[in-house]
């Protein structure tokens, strides 16, 4: 059963999953504080080369099927126009109401 982004526990993780599954990106990086940093399969990424390729410029979308540590780790579909579809886990660190950090990978 897919979550409804707006139904997500934490605020910030809400705010951040629903600005990507909008591709709106002034959003997105609102949601994140100015030093955010991110991982992709344990490897640390320039954020916001990594959010162009793999969200922005392919249309990525997140359906969210569960939730864990208050809303702080999601498991989702995730798909995109390079990738396709694929099961992903989503780690997320939010200081001051706004992300700093998010690890993904596959599940």
């Amino acid at each position: 059963m897919t979550l409804s982004a707006n139904r997500l526990s934490d605020p910030a993780v809400r705010a951040l999953v629903t600005a990507l599954n909008n591709n709106d990106e002034q959003a997105f990086f609102d949601a994140l504080t100015p030093d955010a940093t991110m991982s992709d399969d344990g490897s640390d990424r320039d954020l916001r080369e990594w959010c162009d390729r793999e969200i922005f410029a392919t249309r990525g979308h997140m359906d969210v099927q569960s939730e864990s540590h208050q809303g702080l780790s999601l498991v989702a579909d995730y798909r995109n126009d390079t990738w396709g579809e694929m099961r992903t886990r989503w780690r997320f660190t939010v200081e001051n109401g706004k992300v700093s950090r998010f690890e993904t990978g596959q599940a």
